[in-house]
């Protein structure tokens, strides 16, 4: 009877530090508003905005009961916060890289500016030749290039237009493909195709290195998440035998916690040093609208 009562007054507990984190934030309060649709907002705020943060925050929630239960049958307190870290923390640390994504960016200027040249190559302004790549853009920056071919519709001003496209790619290698384009526009020159040819051609090859980086840097992930799982199996084997007895005192319990919080630093050190640097940008974001 008594890890039960100690279990719900550490649920009572966190609930009100919960309760008392969400109540300390500042919300804007609309008087007109009746209270009750304030508090479902306040509910539906703390389930998630989007399917991927209610599925998260279910998980953890589940992981948070299963910690109780751990609890409640081995007597080991430390169950109520390192399930739900873990379940919270591991699949963040332990990820793909997120460089697939950049690589078929980077792949999708590249074709993009390929196919930019061609149109230019018939000989028709840019402006027109923009508005006439639409149809053929890669599905990647495909909203980005909406955007820059409706701004130009809407008479905004080419180069103004162009750096707004910058802005929206947030890239350094769309940076050098607009400030191309920047050249050609105020020009008006005949060497705007080649120019974008060369570009391609240096974007292929900056997608090739990637791709090789990218593969040599998965196999420490596969190696990290492959060592994870076979020590949270035989760390939670362990915890079942009376090996782990020692552990069981609250100086014990701290160690462990300790030991724990160096493993999960190696991993955060691991996956700094396996995530590629991101490269400076050349036109920076809000820069004054006035060609180069």
């Amino acid at each position: 009877m008594i890890p039960a009562l100690a279990a719900v007054t550490a649920i009572a507990g966190l609930a009100g530090l919960a309760a008392t984190g969400f109540g300390s934030v500042k919300v804007r309060v609309d008087a007109g508003t009746p209270r009750h649709d304030r508090i479902r907002r306040r509910l539906a705020a703390l389930r998630g905005h989007t399917p991927q943060q209610r599925r998260s925050r279910r998980r953890v929630a589940m992981a948070a009961g299963v910690g109780v239960a751990v609890w409640l049958i081995t007597g080991w307190v430390l169950a109520v916060l390192i399930i739900p870290a873990a379940v919270w923390g591991l699949p963040v640390l332990l990820q793909t890289s997120s460089s697939k994504a950049e690589i078929a960016r980077l792949e999708a200027m590249s074709e993009w500016a390929q196919n930019l040249s061609s149109v230019l190559g018939v000989g028709i302004g840019i402006e027109q030749a923009i508005t006439a790549s639409l149809r053929s853009s890669p599905e990647p920056i495909r909203p980005e290039v909406a955007r820059l071919v409706a701004r130009l519709q809407a008479r905004w001003d080419i180069s103004a237009a162009l750096r707004a496209f910058a802005d929206d790619l947030d890239d350094a290698t769309g940076d050098f493909l607009v400030a191309a384009l920047l050249l050609g526009a105020n020009r008006r020159g005949n060497q705007l195709s080649s120019v974008l040819d060369g570009l391609a051609a240096a974007v292929r090859d900056d997608v090739r290195a990637r791709r090789i980086i990218d593969a040599e840097q998965a196999k420490g992930r596969t190696t990290a998440r492959l060592v994870t799982i076979i020590s949270a199996s035989g760390l939670g084997l362990m915890l079942l035998s009376p090996y782990a007895d020692p552990y069981r005192t609250a100086t014990g319990q701290l160690i462990l916690s300790g030991l724990l919080a160096c493993y999960v630093g190696c991993l955060v050190w691991m996956r700094q040093i396996t995530t590629t640097p991101r490269q400076p940008r050349i036109l920076a974001a809000g820069a004054d609208a006035e060609g180069p």
